[in-house]
């Protein structure tokens, strides 16, 4: 899909301030409020917008550690080990990797309790074959969200 230069412009209002009214939106980027309707519709057809959201912080709502795990799956349990560990309300992301393992999960934890739950309950699911989690000692950055390159 190629963006332009006003669809990349619209999209980075959009990460800056997602509440943003389409007469705003018109407005700071300098085109009719017509037009603004007509791209966000057409970035939402094409599936280039998922939606609109607010961004937490975890801290302040009891997410006190971040955890990153590596897991090493039985071949053939991929999918449904992945699927199973996604639908865990700690876990935020789930990637199929290369390297030393064959699937990454990003999860969030009440404490060191919860992390001791969470490790022997969702990364011992049947097909795990290992897990090594790290805790996340300081975020020095961590945003999701990305502007569209020009290309």
């Amino acid at each position: 899909m190629q963006l332009d230069d006003t669809d990349r412009r619209l999209l980075a209002v959009l990460l800056e301030d997602a509440r943003i009214s389409q007469r705003g939106l018109a407005q700071r980027i300098g085109v009719a409020q017509g037009t603004i309707t007509n791209r966000l519709r057409r970035l939402e057809d094409l599936g280039v917008i998922k939606g609109y959201t607010v961004l937490l912080e975890p801290e302040s709502i009891g997410w006190t550690m971040t955890v990153i795990t590596g897991l090493r799956i039985e071949k053939g349990s991929m999918i449904n080990v992945q699927q199973n560990i996604a639908a865990d309300p700690r876990v935020f992301a789930v990637y199929d990797v290369t390297g030393d393992y064959d699937s990454m999960v990003l999860a969030r934890v009440q404490s060191r309790k919860d992390l001791d739950d969470l490790t022997k309950t969702v990364f011992t699911l049947k097909g795990v074959q290992r897990s090594f989690t790290q805790v996340v000692l300081n975020t020095v950055k961590e945003d999701g969200r990305v502007i569209p390159p020009v290309l």
